[in-house]
């Protein structure tokens, strides 16, 4: 999907006192094609305002500030640290995250929390002031409704139960406060819900990124299961859950791809197990010189490339070193897992082996442990024109929910709720087949019946094991911790200084203080724990 501009500029109205009289102005008219209470009145303006609602799902840079969820959800967390130079320093925002030493004045807080809440407001907009009816137009705010759910479920994720936003506030509302997490969750699958029966299965490869049924399904069953686990273990709300992602399951629509190592591979994009997946383009943007406009590529491509790599590997660019995996992930791969391990991680004895030394001397030395995310590996496929000026400029797409993701979230569900053990088993053992190499791989995996056997592991530890590992360096590993209560001060190295910074609050980021001031301190920077309900 290209890059989506909001053409709904405010109309600039001009003033102008002439030099007789005070009292006499220059009337203009307004300049814009469209004003606002006008716009809206045919299909194909209702979806211009749906494209701008769709935007901030590709924004990688806002206000000067590198955004990105599948950093904060693996830096936060124990697979990854921040990274960056030799310094320390670079990029203090994601630092802080790292070291849990997050303030409320951070700007790339700010960052995000702008980047969602500028989404709500653009989905606000095409559901509250479309002036026409039509089945057409009833599906564009179904997709609106979706976004309106995924960026209120993103906010929750990140800064706990916050405000949630149906309509456009006024500009002097200074009223709005954190709402309790069932309120949230309550908006988020009402959405949901309501969107589900008018989206269609599919689109053509034209329109890919667009808001189907499956994907809307499988983000009703993602929510119904962070509800549930972060209200005591609901088994009424694990078993929506189960119902939600069984659809998604019984639509026929997706599959796991063969190869695990082709999920990441370059030029990889919506493919057979793609449920949700948010588009890149490597298009120059018009406002370069505005870094509110950098947001075209996905700067995790440059960010989290190899810092200092060689300049003859045959098939990366060096990048900037961020999003570092740590020995505790790359360790926490069974022995028979490493398919997936390797297809995540590289490690600098691989690349020494491979004629490319990388040196530590160049790398964050508090951070680096001896590797590099792999899964979006700085290409040199990627280079002008594919990568666009400057480098930053990079098109991989980002999957947000994979098939695999909904196997796991289904089984999870079904072994919480009230379902089949047995059945639950059978969908993980999918994953873990899969996760053994491509073509058939019976007999040569060692099954969630075994794994229980031979680690001497419960059925849900298998189920979190698989998570860990079949999702490492997409993002979900922090809030998968926090959700079911295993986000701690045991989970970090004891050398490590997070142990020593961690509390209960550590689990979200603070509101920007900004916001707290403007609503003249209705906002907390953190949830009270009666929130939780």
């Amino acid at each position: 999907m290209k890059r989506y501009r909001n053409i709904l500029n405010t109309t600039l109205l001009a003033l102008a006192l002439t030099t007789i009289s005070c009292d006499s102005m220059l009337e203009v008219e307004p300049q814009d094609k469209y004003l606002s209470n006008s716009y809206m009145i045919s299909e194909e303006q209702v979806f211009s305002v749906l494209i701008a609602a769709y935007d901030p799902l590709q924004w990688s840079y806002v206000d000067g500030r590198w955004v990105s969820v599948v950093m904060l959800g693996e830096i936060w967390s124990d697979n990854a640290n921040a990274g960056g130079d030799q310094t320390n320093g670079d990029q203090p925002g994601w630092q802080e995250i790292d070291d849990l030493k997050v303030a409320t004045t951070s700007p790339d807080v700010q960052a995000l929390w702008k980047k969602y809440y500028f989404g709500i407001n653009k989905a606000n907009q095409v559901l509250n002031n479309a002036k026409i009816t039509s089945p057409v137009v009833e599906q564009y705010q179904a997709e609106a409704k979706f976004l309106r759910a995924f960026y209120h479920f993103e906010l929750f994720r990140t800064f706990g139960p916050i405000p949630v936003i149906t309509s456009e506030p006024a500009p002097d509302d200074r009223s709005f406060t954190r709402k309790t997490m069932t309120e949230v969750f309550s908006q988020i699958t009402t959405d949901l819900e309501e969107a589900i029966p008018l989206l269609p299965v599919a689109y053509s490869e034209a329109f890919a990124g667009r808001i189907t049924k499956g994907a809307a399904q499988a983000l009703l069953g993602k929510a119904y299961l962070y509800w549930a686990d972060l209200n005591d273990d609901d088994t009424e709300l694990f078993d929506k859950a189960a119902a939600s992602l069984l659809d998604v399951i019984e639509s026929g629509q997706y599959e796991l791809l063969d190869d695990y190592s082709e999920l990441y591979a370059f030029g990889a994009a919506n493919s057979s197990e793609s449920v949700f997946e948010i588009q890149y383009t490597n298009e120059i943007p018009a406002g370069w010189s505005d870094p509110f406009f950098i947001i075209n590529g996905n700067m995790i491509v440059q960010l989290c490339g190899i810092r200092g790599l060689c300049t003859n590997h045959p098939l990366y660019n060096e990048g900037w070193g961020f999003m570092l995996p740590t020995d505790d992930l790359y360790d926490s791969f069974l022995p028979d897992d490493l398919i997936r391990r390797d297809a995540s991680i590289i490690s600098q004895t691989q690349l020494a082996l491979s004629g490319c030394a990388v040196s530590a001397s160049v790398q964050n030395p508090i951070d680096f442990e001896g590797y590099w995310q792999k899964k979006y590996a700085n290409y040199k496929g990627y280079s002008p024109p594919h990568g666009g000026e400057p480098n930053i400029l990079k098109d991989p797409n980002q999957p947000y929910i994979r098939y695999a993701d909904v196997l796991l979230m289904y089984a999870e569900a079904l072994v919480r709720g009230t379902g089949s053990t047995t059945e639950a088993q059978t969908y993980i053992n999918m994953v873990r087949e899969r996760a053994a190499g491509p073509g058939d791989n019976t007999g040569s995996f060692r099954t969630a019946a075994q794994l229980m056997t031979d680690e001497g592991w419960t059925l849900l530890e298998v189920i979190w094991y698989e998570r860990r590992a079949e999702l490492a360096g997409e993002g979900d590993r922090w809030f998968d911790l926090v959700r079911s209560g295993r986000a701690t001060s045991d989970l970090f190295d004891a050398s490590n200084p997070r142990n020593a910074n961690f509390d209960d609050n550590d689990r979200f980021l603070p509101i920007p203080q900004r916001d707290i001031d403007v609503m003249s301190g209705n906002l907390t920077a953190y949830p009270d724990p009666s929130l939780f309900q």
